[in-house]
């Protein structure tokens, strides 16, 4: 299903905690969906039941929760500054080695408090989960040593615990070469002593990492150091779903099919080749439109990936670099400047985000047995979601994860979305 229509992907149909009323109805139950179906099917079937609490959606439209296939959400230090040096010129990379970009955030995050880092982190994913998210990739990164790596990961953990938001969590802290070393001697820092002391963690039970993430680019990391960090990761369970290809062809798509990564992100720069070994390997694709645009990046070839197979997901890439909260918005640039239709951006940022989590058995589209992550909008047409740029404010009514409402916009009710 990760490739698929979303139309095959259990997609718009209404449901929630309880039981959602529209052409469709859905029954959730501990969680997950119990019942999906027609309207009167499902009252007939429950005719004896009874519900914490009813929504009626008519003329209104429900879609799976949204999933945020890439973010950087854990820092201290807006970038704002750099802003202006990128409109007056300045390249990602030109800001990078003068000290800006990464290593300004890292200097910020390092010094920043853990309390610090958790209040501002779950502030950013409220404003996620109010603009649909209901399951986010969450990296470290703005760390490098071993010290705060850990702090960012103890911060993500400790959000998984406490807030009503799906979070997959990756180790990142081959984001850039810390100042002072080589990327040899980093690397062998993570292979040596970072990636034990997280497998050390697990079994233990105090952080519970999924996925590993390494910077490939140009400067950076180059490939095989890219390959000894990823292929330590994997031995010690994690999912490989790193950086590649963005601002110099790197062969990290090769790279991702031939280690059996579960996706690279960004691809402005792949190679064909690159192209068919992903969609051979079935190694997904995170496109992060906000990055090409405020980077002035050229694009990712969205169509040629999906006309050749790959699964193409979305992310927004959320950083001090990229500041974006929304995936509909994120869709909406997928469509405008990558060319995607509509039904595949919706995919994209739904089944197919949650396949690059290792997820799309349990998330992304309602189907029977699924977790009930739900969206309500404002619309009884679903592509107003994506249509009106910037206007979800107006348009997401309720945000439902594993069946409770988590987020209830009453403006909804008193204001057209039109």
């Amino acid at each position: 299903m990760a490739g698929g229509n979303p139309s095959s992907a259990g997609f718009p149909v209404p449901s929630s905690s309880s039981r959602f009323l529209c052409s469709f109805s859905v029954v959730c139950r501990d969680g997950c969906i119990k019942a999906v179906g027609q309207a009167d099917v499902i009252r007939n079937q429950f005719s004896g039941a009874t519900f914490e609490r009813i929504i009626d959606c008519s003329g209104k439209c429900v879609l799976p929760g949204l999933v945020d296939a890439h973010t950087h959400p854990v820092w201290a230090g807006d970038r704002v500054h750099e802003f202006a040096m990128k409109l007056a010129g300045a390249s990602y990379m030109e800001i990078h080695q003068a000290g800006g970009g990464i290593h300004f955030t890292v200097e910020h995050t390092q010094n920043a408090t853990e309390e610090e880092l958790f209040n501002t982190f779950k502030h950013r994913l409220e404003r996620m989960r109010n603009a649909g998210s209901t399951l986010v990739e969450c990296k470290s990164g703005y760390g490098l040593n071993l010290e705060t790596e850990l702090k960012m990961l103890r911060v993500i953990e400790r959000a998984k615990q406490s807030m009503d938001i799906g979070i997959s969590s990756t180790y990142c802290g081959a984001h850039s070469v810390p100042k002072g070393k080589t990327a040899t001697e980093a690397t062998d820092d993570i292979i040596n002593n970072h990636l034990p002391k997280l497998k050390e963690l697990k079994l233990s039970g105090e952080i519970h990492v999924n996925n590993i993430d390494v910077f490939c680019e140009k400067g950076v990391f180059d490939l095989e150091s890219t390959r000894r960090i990823l292929q330590a990761g994997k031995n010690i369970g994690l999912q490989l779903n790193f950086h590649g290809d963005e601002l110099h062809p790197m062969k990290s798509a090769e790279l991702g099919a031939e280690l059996g990564a579960r996706a690279v992100s960004h691809l402005e720069e792949v190679s064909d080749e690159g192209i068919t070994a992903m969609a051979r390997a079935k190694c997904a694709a995170v496109l992060l439109p906000t990055t090409a645009y405020m980077l002035r990046l050229k694009q990712p070839q969205a169509r040629k990936m999906l006309d050749e197979g790959v699964i193409v997901a979305l992310g927004s890439d959320f950083n001090p670099n990229a500041y974006c909260f929304s995936m509909p918005m994120v869709m909406h640039l997928a469509c405008v400047n990558m060319k995607m239709s509509m039904n595949e951006a919706l995919a994209a940022a739904t089944i197919n985000a949650a396949y690059v989590l290792g997820k799309s058995d349990t998330h992304g589209s309602i189907e029977t047995g699924k977790q009930g992550d739900l969206v309500i909008i404002n619309s009884s047409r679903w592509e107003h979601l994506i249509y009106q740029f910037g206007g979800h404010e107006a348009l997401i009514n309720y945000v439902i994860v594993k069946g409770q409402v988590v987020y209830e916009n009453e403006r909804c009710e008193t204001m057209s979305s039109y």
